[in-house]
């Protein structure tokens, strides 16, 4: 065969054409020949009691031998096999070949012969010299030939473990090295002989050798491999495929006749099928070879459950597994998660599944606390919390020593207080989490009553300004009133927590800058007066569930830092939800307006609209616009460009409007709300801040559920591609590279998401309780697993052309933008 064509190509580019074969065809036993060990033994003074290194001859040279065995995978697969007695005179020579019960068409890759020096410490005893292990495998995985010469280390005996104590290859080069290998190359006929001259360089080496020997303390053991003809290359033994048999075949005793004492071999059904671990170790090499290596390269969740799973209805099998959990290795986080689910009721099991997450710092765990929450309810809680490592006991020890996390732990618990069927339960670990919170000497629990009492006086407030029949400014004039008041106490109070964001203390609320907006539920608008000076500004919601949009919300939280681990920062905005009832919660308000007001108050133009709050006229490059607002808005959208679509329609012959449709949506989003299915995407939940960014709002649609038929897979259509240049533009190739990167960035945490995904579904969701049976699998379904990365992006690529050529949502859209329009 031609090495530089198989075995790697550009590894081997700069060396000539050689021949080889594979290990597999090499039907010899391994051999190694003992040479001699070089040492200076250091005899201690010989006394009555003990005879150390065959002192009864009162020699230097003590009768040493040597043992030698075959390891793979840190385990032994020969016997132990030793030199045969010796006399030791002037050296320590054996000159002894030694045959192992093993052929090298059967050693494994990873296989090492282990080199132990004995020597007799006292009758019946024995002591370590050195020892030494030697992979038998070189570079490119080609067998070892030739001599060898082994750094010993003293006083140690050769473990064959994978992560070896007793290398024989320290790294270490002295001139010595360099003339061995010079010689190794002649010797193979890399360097040409000339008689004459290699006489005399031998002589030399010896001589330095001599030298080099008499002033080195290293212990060296010489052996010999043997040499074959061409190079061996390791392979694993083929086997040959056999016929297909007939199912007529198959009649039950016709396949074993006593007459006839014919055999017939039944071909394997799952022959075909690609081995997941084969499978597994191809792509780590794929990965290392390319570089760098893929850190996060595991199995998906079918290759997992193809690995290795456990029917924990069977009794006996569920504790042979538990039996071997203390030997796991620690597994992640987000495996851990699914350790919790309804499928795991096995109290081990969970056990081990909370001690995992103990790794978990607060920032990480606060990502998954609402999933932490729900996944009590499998918890099969007694009345106490002691004993083995319990999710109760962990999320409270947790919840008391962070003040943030506890905030949101209390008002988690709160709202599943509310569900008749599991409130007792959870009213008892809220009552567990209290009693921690007084024994620890915290005055929080005064805190989260007094968040308690704001909640409910503002749902009160929220209720009592929709039962009023004035107009939107009369109620708003009468909100402003009664908060004014100060005996009603929301214009001053102490000092307090905000339940959205317990980082922000707040004071009070400022009547002046309260205000009502005019959707249908009338959410409250409150400015808050905060304990540092500053203000914040929230929406109270009444009359709605807020829980989809919470997990929604958590969710893009947890994948924009997903995506920033891995340096991908694409602006996204996910603001803060709380729903601290099952009918009511808190929104973070940010300023901002509908991508649909923006352009009809500024003439159909974004750049207009910056110029108001950002104009920098010397910024030519941006339109005047300042840099790193632009760049926001680049990151955010991918394109540089204003994606306007003007519509003329005359109706009746008399009424003539233009509707303005932007066609603008950042790469992040576009993929995080294709993988999450939310629908109902308009230009009126498409919000703009006035520093550039683009973000979403209402998630009332998930899980491919949408108000409008036949809905596109995502917010992208013709007109936005035009609109950056066509599909040839530099522009628009940029936005589709961001979106192939969050894809399969995002695709390599589908577990954790899938697992959160799992511990959501008994938890009163609209969405999921809908399905609650296919909530995991349709989001699953999206990421499309069993697709390779280059795969993946030619499927999002389609996804993408989709999109653009999708015709009803563009109708839809502008149906909705009328109706919009005559509202108003």
């Amino acid at each position: 065969m031609n090495a530089q064509r198989d075995l790697g190509g550009e590894k081997f580019k700069n060396y000539k054409d050689f021949s080889y074969s594979l290990t597999g065809k090499l039907d010899q036993n391994l051999c190694v020949r003992i040479n001699w060990l070089q040492w200076k033994p250091k005899r201690p003074p010989v006394d009555n009691n003990t005879v150390p290194y065959s002192a009864e001859r009162k020699s230097l040279y003590p009768d040493l031998y040597v043992t030698c065995q075959v390891f793979a995978g840190g385990l032994p697969l020969t016997v132990v096999l030793k030199t045969s007695y010796k006399f030791m005179t002037n050296k320590f020579a054996w000159n002894e070949w030694i045959v192992f019960p093993i052929k090298y068409k059967d050693l494994p890759l990873n296989a090492q012969l282990t080199f132990t020096v004995w020597d007799s410490a006292a009758p019946r005893k024995v002591v370590a010299i050195g020892g030494s292990t030697l992979r038998l495998f070189g570079p490119f995985n080609v067998v070892l030939t030739g001599p060898q010469k082994l750094c010993m280390w003293p006083d140690s005996e050769a473990d064959g473990s994978e992560h070896t104590k007793t290398p024989s290859d320290t790294g270490e080069r002295d001139e010595m090295d360099r003339f061995e290998k010079l010689l190794r190359k002649q010797d193979r006929g890399d360097i040409p002989r000339n008689e004459w001259l290699d006489n005399l360089a031998y002589r030399q080496i010896e001589q330095i050798h001599k030298k080099h020997a008499a002033q080195s303390d290293k212990m060296l053991l010489n052996i010999d491999l043997p040499r074959f003809d061409f190079q061996f290359v390791f392979s694993e033994h083929e086997y040959e495929s056999k016929a297909h048999i007939p199912s007529s075949n198959f009649g039950g005793a016709d396949l074993l006749t006593p007459a006839s004492n014919t055999i017939i071999t039944v071909e394997d059904p799952e022959i075909i099928r690609e081995n997941p671990v084969e499978a597994k170790h191809r792509r780590l090499v794929r990965s290392h070879r390319n570089s760098p290596l893929d850190r996060e390269l595991k199995p998906n969740p079918k290759i997992r459950d193809e690995l290795a799973s456990v029917v924990w209805s069977d009794s006996a099998e569920a504790k042979q597994a538990v039996d071997l959990l203390p030997q796991w290795v620690d597994v992640d986080v987000d495996d851990a998660l699914e350790l919790l689910g309804s499928s795991f009721e096995n109290r081990e099991v969970r056990s081990f599944a909370v001690t995992q997450l103990r790794s978990a710092n607060d920032s990480d765990l606060l990502l998954f606390l609402l999933q932490l929450v729900q996944g009590l309810k499998f918890e099969h809680i007694d009345s106490n919390f002691s004993g083995e490592p319990n999710l109760v006991q962990f999320l409270i020890d947790r919840a008391v020593k962070n003040p943030i996390l506890g905030n949101y732990f209390h008002w988690y618990l709160m709202i599943e207080c509310e569900d008749l069927t599991v409130r007792e339960m959870y009213g008892k670990v809220s009552f567990q989490y209290m009693s921690a919170m007084t024994a620890s000497g915290l005055q929080r629990r005064e805190s989260l009553r007094r968040q308690g009492e704001l909640i409910e006086t503002l749902a009160n407030l929220s209720k009592n300004v929709k039962q009023m029949r004035e107009s939107r400014p009369k109620k708003i004039e009468k909100l402003r009133e009664y908060i004014s008041e100060p005996k009603n106490g929301l214009i001053s109070f102490k000092p307090l927590a905000l339940p959205l964001d317990p980082r922000i203390e707040v004071n009070g609320i400022v009547p002046e800058k309260t205000s009502i907006f005019k959707s249908s539920l009338l959410p409250l608008l409150l400015t808050f007066s905060c304990a540092d000076g500053s203000q914040y500004q929230a929406i109270f919601k009444s009359g709605d569930d807020l829980r989809q949009d919470q997990l929604v919300i958590q969710l893009i939280t947890l994948m924009d830092d997903l995506l920033r681990k891995e340096n991908l920062d694409l602006k996204l905005m996910p603001y803060k939800v709380l729903a601290t009832g099952a009918d009511h919660g808190m929104v973070q308000f940010v300023q901002s307006q509908s991508l649909a007001n923006v352009l009809n108050e500024n003439n159909g133009s974004l750049l207009m609209f910056w110029r108001k709050y950002h104009l920098d006229e010397r910024s030519v490059d941006t339109f005047g616009v300042k840099p790193e607002v632009m760049d926001a808005y680049v990151k955010s959208c991918g394109t540089l460009w204003d994606s306007i679509w003007f519509l003329d329609l005359v109706l009746e012959g008399f009424v003539r409007v233009i509707l303005i449709i932007p066609q603008l949506t950042a790469a992040g989003y576009c993929v995080i709300m294709y993988l999450l299915g939310v629908g109902d995407r308009h230009l009126d939940n498409l919000l703009l801040s006035p520093n550039g960014n683009i973000f979403h709002v209402d998630f009332g649609f998930i899980l491919g559920r949408d108000p409008k038929p036949f809905p596109a897979p995502m917010k992208i259509t013709k007109e936005m591609v035009e609109a950056m240049g066509g599909f040839n533009s530099v522009h628009y190739q940029s936005f589709k590279s961001y979106c192939f990167t969050a894809y399969n960035i995002l695709r390599k945490s589908a577990n954790l998401i899938l697992n959160l995904f799992g511990l959501m579904v008994d938890a009163n969701i609209p969405d999921i309780k809908a399905e609650p049976d296919k909530a995991v699998w349709k989001v699953e379904e999206r990421f499309q697993l069993n697709l390779s990365d280059d795969d993946a992006i030619k499927f999002f690529q389609n996804l993408i052309n989709e999109s653009v050529s999708a015709l009803i949502p563009q109708i839809a859209e502008t149906i909705h933008g009328w109706a919009q329009h005559w509202r108003k």
